[in-house]
C-alpha cells in the first residue's frame, strides 16, 4: 500500500481548507488516505467536524510548528 499524498492547504483561512480537502476527497476511493496539512487555526475544529459530517475518518491530528496535519480517511 503507497503512504498518503500530502495536500498542502498551508496559509489557506476558513473555509477553504474543507472546501478543497471536499473536493480532493471526492477524486478519491474508499478508503484512501490523505494528509491535509493546514495553518487556519479552525482547521482544528472544522477538519473533524467535515470528517464526522461527510462520512470520512479522522486517523490522526498532529500539530506541526506553525500548523496542524490531518490523517483523513476517505469514507463511503
Amino acid at each position: 500500500m503507497t503512504p498518503p499524498e500530502i495536500y498542502d492547504l498551508r496559509g489557506l483561512n476558513c473555509p477553504l481548507p474543507v472546501l478543497k480537502a471536499r473536493k480532493r476527497l471526492a477524486g478519491m476511493t474508499v478508503g484512501e488516505q490523505l494528509w491535509l496539512e493546514t495553518t487556519d487555526p479552525l482547521a482544528v475544529i472544522d477538519i473533524p467536524a467535515f470528517c464526522n459530517e461527510s462520512g470520512h475518518r479522522l486517523v490522526s491530528t498532529e500539530p506541526m510548528s506553525e500548523g496542524h496535519r490531518f490523517l483523513v480517511e476517505r469514507g463511503a
